[in-house]
């Protein structure tokens, strides 16, 4: 494996890590504001909170890691996407800083205050919705070049069916991700009441998902041939995401397993965001920009592999003891004293 495919490899496990880390956060966010719409804030919520209370300040830790590490190894693309990304950029950020004032104002200030439920329920639709934009934008057909100058057509942008096919994938996933999680932690809280609620919405959840996905699909082979037929070459990718989406709805509607439902909810995405992945190389955006013709000098690539490597081994035993003391403690979760 080259340095660059090592590289990429590499900022592609943070950026999945970050998916569903991020998805589950997010999708509990939007779910805590909706029940107390619909009148079960009572028996949901709690469920939600001990699931929120120690993980919701470290899930951006491995978007961090991600977009640092693509402009250490890949500087070229400080270049092209700092510009192009300076709007849907910036409202991310604004939006995150906004999730998590209002997630403090929430939960520790006026608890009764919709307004503050309301921004932080729907900052965790809205985040994803924006950060999508970057995965479009490799597309190609957004940016304008003329000479040192990029700049991004939002019209084009707006009006893409691609664009808005991403968006809704984006948003999906995360109601998808986060209901099939919680779905297995109100199992494991043996919250009866609230575990057919999060088993409704996980159900629920995973339609607008296929949908949207296949609607991606179709998208793209409108917007960038080359890449759809890329993605024809490692079809068994997505034909295990598929096999993997069946098996956790099935379990699901069983009733069997939840945790073991989860895991191919994990896997589901992993072999479909791999496959994106591998199917879109050698481009970072289509067609100005390669792994190769942007990797950084050797001896700064290589420092970086072993530093994000280093960062992987301290980061994966951090999140494991932040499970085994939060999450998956046996009294924690049925919200007993310890």
């Amino acid at each position: 494996m080259s340095l660059e495919q090592l590289g990429i490899t590499v900022l592609w496990i943070f950026l999945y890590g970050y998916l569903i880390v991020a998805s589950i956060d997010f999708g509990a966010g939007f779910y805590a504001y909706y029940s107390r719409v619909i009148g079960i804030e009572s028996i949901i919520s709690p469920v939600i909170s001990r699931y929120l209370s120690p993980v919701w300040e470290v899930t951006n830790v491995f978007l961090v890691f991600f977009f640092v590490g693509i402009v250490g190894f890949f500087p070229e693309t400080a270049y092209y996407y700092g510009t192009a990304l300076l709007i849907p950029g910036s409202i991310a950020l604004v939006l995150l800083a906004i999730r998590g004032s209002f997630y403090a104002f929430a939960n520790y200030g006026a608890k009764k205050n919709n307004l503050y439920l309301l921004a932080y329920g729907s900052t965790g639709l809205l985040i994803p919705a924006s950060l999508s934009t970057v995965f479009t934008i490799s597309e190609g057909g957004f940016l304008s070049i003329s000479g040192n100058t990029v700049s991004l057509l939002m019209q084009e942008l707006f009006f893409s069916a691609y664009s808005w096919a991403v968006v809704l994938l984006a948003v999906s996933s995360v109601l998808f991700i986060s209901s099939t999680f919680l779905t297995y932690y109100a199992g494991r809280a043996e919250d009866s009441r609230a575990l057919e609620w999060l088993r409704s919405f996980a159900l629920w959840g995973a339609v607008p998902t296929i949908i949207s996905s296949l609607f991606v699909f179709i998208a793209l082979r409108n917007h960038n041939r080359e890449h759809f037929q890329n993605t024809l070459e490692v079809w068994w990718m997505f034909g295990l995401s598929l096999i993997s989406f069946v098996i956790a709805i099935w379990l699901v509607w069983r009733r069997k397993n939840y945790g073991t439902a989860f895991i191919m909810v994990m896997l589901q995405f992993a072999f479909a965001f791999f496959g994106y992945g591998i199917s879109h190389l050698p481009y970072l955006l289509y067609p100005y920009l390669t792994i190769s013709s942007s990797i950084t000098n050797p001896v700064m690539g290589r420092a970086l592999v072993i530093s994000f490597v280093a960062g992987l081994v301290l980061l994966i035993p951090a999140l494991v003891l932040l499970l085994r003391l939060f999450l998956f403690n046996a009294k924690y979760v049925k919200g007993e004293p310890s």
